[in-house]
């Protein structure tokens, strides 16, 4: 018998999330190509591992156990490659990470150059995602680790399977058209007359901004939604609104925006999330250490604490 890998993962997360579509999603292929993965690994093992419910397919009993068993072959699989990467020192490895753009320009970009020089063998390469992503793409194996984000008023469900390592924390300013606000500080309720620039409200960003506002009593007017805080500075230079961005955004604020500081800080945590099965892993640690030194060289770094239990987020 000739079991893949691949074919196994594909049906862990089938047992997972219950659809062909999800295992899809999560996995970055079509529905048509799991389906005749999954196909495959049924010719390969001899039996049936999946049948038809009405619309939707559910695993047969024997399916059930081989997905229980992939559990622990995927997991076996992850030790030998950290206990490979300890035997050579853990300077040769390649490693993939999932990222969105403010932390791939402001953290990884310097943390990387810098362990190319000094660890030449340890390949990193990164997967731009949503952050509401990163971390189930880390739980079905698609990453090694991931960034994600933890906001002061939207703490975030997070699974036991992952653990966290945090890395810095972020402050929220508001950015206005230049000109627009007198001082050096501003209310969020100084703001409720404004247009505004703003992430969707099914993203980390949007739902804690929307709350924040809500907690002064009003509901943003929300003119223009983006994805990327840099799209949200190009529409606040352009006089189109106000918006709230994060200390990493603030290396491409435009002309014609002003940063202001907000009276009642809203913060967030950024992290690098692994999977537990993993255990230490001494190159993903060189990794950890590397962002960490660019998030103090820009100021955020946080504290020294011990890692935190983490994982995906729940929708709410």
């Amino acid at each position: 018998m000739d079991l893949s890998l691949r074919r196994l993962r594909m049906l862990r997360e089938l047992h997972r999330r219950g659809t062909v579509t999800a295992v899809a999603e999560a996995l970055h292929y079509s529905p048509s190509g799991i389906s005749q993965q999954l196909a495959q690994l049924e010719r390969d093992v001899g039996v049936v591992l999946v049948e038809r419910f009405g619309r939707r397919i559910r695993l047969t009993e024997l399916g059930l156990l081989l997905a229980e068993h992939a559990e622990d072959i995927l997991a076996s699989v992850d030790r030998a490659s950290m206990a490979l990467e300890q035997a050579q020192g853990g300077v040769s490895a390649r490693l993939t990470a999932g990222v969105w753009a403010s932390v791939a320009s402001g953290l990884v970009t310097p943390a990387l150059g810098a362990l190319a020089k000094a660890y030449p063998g340890l390949e990193v390469r990164t997967v731009e995602l949503a952050p509401e992503s990163t971390a189930e793409a880390v739980m079905d194996g698609s990453l090694d680790f991931s960034f994600v984000i933890d906001y002061m008023n939207y703490p975030l469900v997070w699974d036991p399977t992952l653990v966290r390592e945090v890395i810095a924390v972020e402050r929220l300013y508001a950015a206005v058209p230049a000109g627009s606000i007198p001082g050096t500080t501003v209310a969020l309720l100084d703001l409720s007359e404004h247009p505004w620039i703003l992430a969707g409200s099914r993203s980390h960003l949007g739902k804690a901004v929307l709350l924040a506002c809500r907690q002064q009593g009003f509901d943003p007017q929300i003119m223009h939604t983006v994805e990327e805080q840099s799209t949200a500075l190009a529409m606040v230079a352009g006089g189109l609104g106000v918006s709230l961005v994060s200390d990493l955004a603030l290396d491409s604020v435009p002309e014609g925006v002003s940063i202001v500081a907000l009276d009642q800080p809203v913060m967030r945590t950024v992290s690098i999330a692994r999977r537990r099965a993993a255990g230490p892993r001494s190159a993903l640690d060189l990794v950890i250490d590397a962002v960490r030194t660019a998030a103090a060289e820009k100021g955020i770094a946080a504290d020294t604490e011990p890692p935190l239990e983490a994982g995906s987020v729940e929708d709410r």
